[in-house]
Parts: structure tokens; sequence; C-alpha cells
């Protein structure tokens, strides 16, 4: 079987498993928030390593920015979107502080991944 190029990739690779993990904890989430913030976390989750992966069709280094930084962006927005969750109480502050170490991980990882094309 083919691998593909952005599966690679070991920020695709983190964003794709922490793009599992939220969907695990806003499972737990009151089910009136079903079209709400779950939704909304789970599209800007989904869409970091979407993006990493169209990222990987494009040819020039500012197309392949662009898709990293539309990662970064949803990074962000998933972001902002736990810490409304934290208050409202929905999660925990141990799983703002995980989902924060995993946030931080990835987005140092997709910071080298931007300054690497740019640099070539």
């Amino acid at each position: 079987m083919w691998v593909y190029s952005f599966e690679k990739l070991l920020v695709w690779q983190k964003a794709k498993t922490f793009t599992v993990y939220l969907y695990q904890i806003t499972a737990r989430f009151p089910k009136d928030e079903r079209f709400g913030i779950i939704d909304q976390i789970r599209r800007a989750g989904a869409s970091i390593p979407t993006n990493l992966s169209e990222r990987s069709s494009r040819s020039s280094a500012r197309e392949q920015d662009y898709y990293c930084q539309i990662s970064y962006g949803s990074l962000m927005e998933v972001l902002n979107y736990l810490m409304i969750s934290y208050d409202l109480q929905y999660i925990t502050k141990e799983q703002l502080i995980e989902s924060r170490l995993k946030i931080d991980e990835i987005s140092a990882m997709l910071t080298a991944l931007r300054k690497s094309h740019l640099n070539t």
C-alpha cells in the first residue's frame, strides 16, 4: 500500500491523534451542545490534519505555507473553544492542561514546518 507524503509527517500524525482526542472529550459534553461548541471543536480539530494533507498536494512553497497557516489557525480556534469549554465546566482543568500541552507541541511543529519551507 502506498504511503502518501503527508502520512510521513510527524505533525500530521500528532494532529490526527489530537483530532481523535477531541472527538473523545467532546463526546462527554452536554447533548444540547451537539450542534454548537461540539461541532465547532470537531470541525476545527479535523481541519488541522486535513489542511496538512491538502498542503502535500501543493508544489509551491507559498501554497504549502498557506495550508500550514490554515492548520495553525484551526489549532488556535480549538484552543479558544477549549478555554470556553472549561469556563462552561464541560472539561476539567486537567483536560484543559493536557489539551494545551498537545496544542503547544503541534504549534511548535507547525512553526518548524513553515520555517523549513520558507527557507528553501
